[in-house]
């Protein structure tokens, strides 16, 4: 393989996109199943590559709208790991959904993204209390209709 290579993968998010190191970036891992499994050995693993994007517009689908488990292709530029145990490097410049995760369901609950905010809906109960993606505590909203207030009152620096 070249040092670089520009191609397009198909695989699965790991977790949660994270926020890049500056505007208008961000990351994830993207793990990529061998393409022909009827011709590999039953034990190949699976692929794990570390993506990033500088394109703000991908970072922003990244946050707000990608979830754990969506199949998605991404093109972009590969490079090759720095050693054998470290993940290939993988810059997008390209990204299609595939296919959308089900909505996560744990233990009854719902967690529902809301840009860079995570809530968790539990019908048992009127409040909804919110996260930052990434595990920070925002509050709980008295209702649902609340959700919005309770986030404007945090990014303005009233609930810190």
């Amino acid at each position: 393989m070249n040092p670089q290579t520009h191609l397009a993968i198909d695989g699965y998010v790991d977790a949660l996109p994270a926020p890049g190191t500056s505007w208008g970036t961000a990351r994830f891992d993207l793990i990529h199943s061998p393409a022909d499994a009827d011709r590999i050995a039953p034990d190949t693993p699976d692929t794990v590559y570390a993506c990033t994007t500088g394109d703000p517009r991908i970072a922003d689908v990244l946050l707000r709208e990608i979830q754990p488990g969506d199949l998605v292709r991404v093109t972009g530029t590969l490079v090759p790991p720095d050693g054998p145990e470290a993940p290939a490097h993988f810059t997008v410049d390209g990204l299609e959904v595939l296919e959308a995760a089900p909505t996560p369901v744990v233990y009854g609950l719902v967690l529902e993204r809301f840009g860079n905010y995570v809530v968790v809906f539990d019908a048992d109960r009127d409040q909804v209390p919110v996260f930052t993606a990434s595990g920070h505590w925002v509050g709980e909203a008295a209702t649902a209709d609340a959700i919005g207030d309770l986030i404007d009152a945090y990014e303005n620096g009233g609930l810190r």
